[in-house]
């Protein structure tokens, strides 16, 4: 709810502070007087896309305060959540207009932009008018009131989920189709390429391995010969020999030379050992050292096929046998392919199905609905001196989407036989207030979270229609909030909070007030309403008569 509206220095206002109340707020006044200025600012600070030009002139900035109460559940809350904004019982909204075109925006005392405002205003104000084009007279809304005034929330839900299927088995098909394309347009590539390394089956690590064989296999040739001279010199006929010759010649004479060579013939039996040690060693590198010549040539052979199988591909030789798994994969899904496709295929046409027996459902729900919103508008229009016309929710197929294939419109036929159309092209100023009203009335049954302005809805109407459409407006705000600008007496005496607003000159400037009506200062308004400049003593009787009807 709305409950209070501040302005400073906006158009003709200088200073104004307006305290709103649940249920009617009517405001009434001259032409000219302001009161769309009220409305003007309202839109301001509610980031409504409007006239340019609100700074009052002379001054260096305009500002407009506008504070809401939100209940427990209030949309708002959720809104102002998303946005990262405190969450209050108060809604505080201040934006800022300098003279040079400049706009700042305040939510709850937190920067905010244009962007935000709009988002909150779309579940704070409804605004509706004769020049309305955002709200009842928009066609592309017409569908999502229609399913709240039938109560398909639930049928609607069910088509969304039933698209939202559709859409994923159609891109999960088109995705496995483009796979199986692009393996049929590499076929011959993929199976020659998999036999190829499935050939020569290349493992991790084997391209150093073998690098290793063949660089050892190369320096093998290169020292063998030396030693195996060496293996030689160390072995029985060499070294060893001398040194078991030179051990048993002093072990003759070692009982008689007292004690001196004892010392040396243990050096020599550990030389010995040494040397055997030395000569074993030797031994087994010669051991190693010896290869065939065809294993070098081998090793040569499929060392360089490995890696001019990686040079092809792209690849390092380490990546070939991951690589291989890869391409064998792509041709198992080619393989797999048409199988894969028909289940696909199969899916998406359950899917189709399902997406068309809801929408099918959610169409019948709603051709349902709109007989009963017709019913309930015709019913509305006949207390507006509107007996004659005809009021018909138009369904007609659309394309295909998320919430169903409808294509819904509201339509008006004014006159019997004559043609029906869009309520904006087909009914007169005063015809379209009342068939706004109408819809509204049974449009808007349990919304309360938001406020409703009616501009001067009533226009083109008197006497006993505008009083049913004061007794419209009074019946659609209980439990909610409206404010009315209205220049009909019987609306405005209808209201349950009056103001008046007004315009006067100050040191040459032109300002205006706004001013809350007590009791006897209504009989007086709205007398004036109804007798123009002279108030007389009769027109006061009659604002009387219609403040106690």
């Amino acid at each position: 709810m709305l409950r209070a509206l501040e302005i400073h220095d906006m158009l003709i206002i200088d200073r104004l502070h307006l305290t709103l109340q649940p249920g009617l707020n009517v405001l009434t006044g001259e032409t000219g007087a302001g009161k769309s200025i009220l409305l003007d600012s309202l839109g301001f600070v509610l980031g409504w896309r409007g006239r340019a030009d609100l700074v009052r002139q002379g001054a260096e900035q305009g500002e407009v305060t506008a504070v809401f109460d939100l209940a427990e559940g209030h949309p708002a809350r959720a809104v102002l959540a998303e946005a990262g904004l405190p969450v209050e019982d108060e809604l505080i909204l201040r934006r800022v207009n300098d003279a040079s075109g400049r706009k700042t925006a305040w939510i709850n005392d937190r920067r905010a932009s244009g962007e935000a405002l709009r988002a909150l205003s779309d579940v704070l104000v409804e605004l509706h008018g004769q020049h309305d084009d955002t709200g009842l007279l928009n066609p592309r809304g017409h569908r999502a009131l229609l399913d709240a005034f039938g109560g398909l929330e639930a049928a609607r839900a069910a088509t969304r989920a039933a698209w939202s299927a559709q859409t994923r088995a159609a891109r999960a098909l088109e995705e496995l189709q483009a796979r199986v394309d692009a393996a049929r347009a590499e076929e011959d590539f993929l199976r020659h390429a998999v036999a190829e390394l499935d050939r020569l089956n290349p493992l991790p690590g084997e391209d150093a391995d073998l690098d290793a064989a063949r660089r050892r296999m190369q320096g093998a040739a290169r020292i063998r010969d030396d030693i195996a001279r060496a293996h030689q010199l160390l072995g029985g006929d060499g070294a060893e020999a001398a040194l078991a010759e030179a051990t048993r010649w002093l072990e003759g004479v070692g009982d008689r030379a007292g004690g001196l060579l004892d010392e040396p013939l243990a050096a020599l039996g550990r030389a010995l050992i040494e040397l055997g040690e030395a000569a074993d060693g030797v031994e087994r590198a010669l051991s190693s050292l010896d290869f065939d010549p065809a294993d070098l040539e081998a090793t040569e052979e499929r060392l360089f096929a490995i890696r001019a199988l990686a040079r092809k591909h792209g690849q390092a030789p380490d990546d070939l046998g991951d690589f291989a798994q890869d391409l064998r994969a792509r041709l198992a899904a080619l393989d797999a392919g048409e199988t894969d496709l028909t289940r696909h295929q199969k899916d998406l046409a359950a899917a189709r199905a399902e997406y068309e027996r809801a929408a099918s459902g959610l169409s019948r729900a709603r051709a349902d609905a709109a007989r009963r919103l017709d019913a309930a508008v015709m019913a509305e229009l006949a207390p507006l001196k509107m007996e004659r016309a005809v009021f018909e929710t138009r369904l007609e197929p659309g394309d295909p989407g998320p919430e169903g294939s409808d294509l819904v419109t509201f339509t008006v036929a004014t006159n019997p036989g004559a043609p029906a159309g869009p309520l904006n092209r087909i009914a007169s100023g005063g015809e379209l207030s009342r068939f706004l009203l109408a819809l509204k009335v049974c449009l808007t049954a349990d919304d309360s979270h938001r406020t409703l302005i009616f501009d001067e809805i009533d226009r083109g109407v008197g006497g006993a229609t505008a009083d049913a459409v004061g007794r419209r407006l009074a019946q659609l705000s209980a439990g909610g909030q409206i404010l009315v600008v209205t220049h009909s007496p019987q609306v405005a005496a209808r209201g349950a909070h009056h103001w008046r607003v007004e315009k006067r000159v100050e040191a040459g400037a032109t300002l205006s007030t706004v001013t809350p009506l007590a009791a006897p200062q209504r009989v007086d308004e709205i007398a004036r309403m109804l007798a123009g400049d002279t108030v007389t003593d009769e027109a006061r009787a009659a604002a009387r008569a219609l403040l106690a009807g």
